[in-house]
């Protein structure tokens, strides 16, 4: 007899765990790892917010558990910093909740509006836990074709599939393709969703990511708060990836759900890191202007030394990655596999992302540029020594 439930058995295994092994093979065999393939920020966060955990940790009030209450002047400031952004106000008590991130967040939300055989729409090429998620929630998923310019086909859905679909989940600035949506299709994919009496779900972690202006909101747009919810997180703008720090804002009675799903399963997170994340949102702008230049000279780096280096990669508007196309006829899992055994250099292969992934990879823009230079010139001695 297996202990393992049909829902865990559901949730597709794990290309990243062939990287891992890869990585490992790798450092046996004395060769400098250079992983380009986390999306995780190397760099620090703001002094002040670190400043106001150090002192948290001595304030014996925050070492108990917090309850909603004790999330309210976190939401207050998250609240504050949407409405200077989108010039939309929102109700910190009803309309917004804080998480231990926006992945454990969109997770419980899909358990929060839908039942088992409920029908998720979610873009062929697609953050990997979205596929995870929608199998431990017992969700039949159809994977949405993406047009040339990476955002979802909308029109590509058939009638029937639409009639069916209960959630439409989108993420721009997209990982991993780094597509940027403007606001007039956040406005498409709105009506698209009022016409067919589908919710609309929006993963935002890369809000600050863009390289050519701001990214849009939907939330922005009449009637959005009556269908649609809207992930931030503090872990790519403010480099508080590990501290698990993210806030829902949008549509009350699926904010409501949503918290009732999680009183279930966790309690709120630590207050001092919720007051380092209202220090993190009180930054000046001019900060963050500063983490996103030092993103912008390693994407001009890198893909400057791949192209030298004899691959073509697209030059992405947005985000902390790289979406390229594998070179010649190779499977993306091979070729990453492969260069990461002979070189060391760790990328993520596409087909983690979903089933329009494959035949790409995913190259994370988390190392200082010498360290880029440093992966493109091993990436080139592969791509010649595989041509031979």
């Amino acid at each position: 007899m297996s202990w393992t439930s049909r829902r865990a058995r559901a949730i597709p295994q794990s290309v990243f765990l062939l990287m891992d092994r890869a990585k490992q093979e790798a450092r046996a065999s004395g060769l400098g790892i250079i992983d380009l393939s986390l999306g995780s920020s190397d760099l620090s966060p703001p002094g002040p917010a670190l400043q106001t955990l150090a002192e948290a940790l001595l304030d014996r009030a925050t070492h108990q558990y917090t309850l909603r209450s004790a999330t309210r002047p976190f939401l207050e400031a998250a609240s504050g910093w949407y409405e200077h952004r989108y010039g939309v106000t929102f109700d910190p008590d009803t309309e917004m909740l804080s998480l231990v991130g926006s992945q454990e967040g969109i997770g419980h939300l899909l358990l929060a509006l839908t039942d088992p055989g409920d029908l998720v729409l979610i873009p062929e090429v697609a953050y990997p836990p979205y596929w995870g998620m929608a199998a431990l929630a017992g969700l039949e998923v159809f994977p949405v074709p993406l047009r040339e310019d990476l955002l979802p086909d909308l029109d590509a859905i058939p009638e029937e599939v639409a009639r069916r679909a209960r959630v439409l989940i989108l993420n721009y600035p997209n990982n991993p393709t780094a597509a940027v949506a403007d606001l007039g299709f956040f406005a498409r994919a709105l009506e698209f969703c009022r016409r067919h009496d589908v919710f609309l779900v929006h993963d935002n972690p890369y809000v600050d990511m863009v390289f050519d202006g701001p990214a849009p909101s939907p939330l922005a747009l009449p009637g959005a708060r009556d269908r649609c919810v809207e992930f931030f997180t503090l872990s790519k703008s403010y480099h508080m990836g590990g501290f698990r720090l993210a806030f829902a804002v949008g549509n009350s009675e699926a904010i409501a759900a949503l918290e009732t799903v999680k009183s279930a399963l966790d309690f709120n997170q630590y207050q001092g890191i919720l007051r380092m994340g209202i220090t993190a949102l009180q930054q000046p702008e001019a900060w963050v202007r500063e983490q996103v230049a030092v993103f912008r000279e390693r994407r001009d780096v890198l893909v400057r030394a791949l192209q030298e280096a004899g691959w073509e990669v697209p030059l992405p508007r947005a985000t902390l990655y790289l979406w390229a196309r594998v070179p010649g006829e190779v499977d993306d899992v091979a070729f990453a596999v492969e260069l990461c055994r002979r070189t060391g250099v760790a990328l993520s292969p596409g087909q983690g992302f979903g089933p329009g992934g494959r035949g790409y990879v995913r190259i994370a823009l988390v190392q200082p540029p010498e360290r880029l230079e440093e992966a493109a010139a091993r990436i080139g001695d592969f791509l010649r020594s595989s041509a031979r």
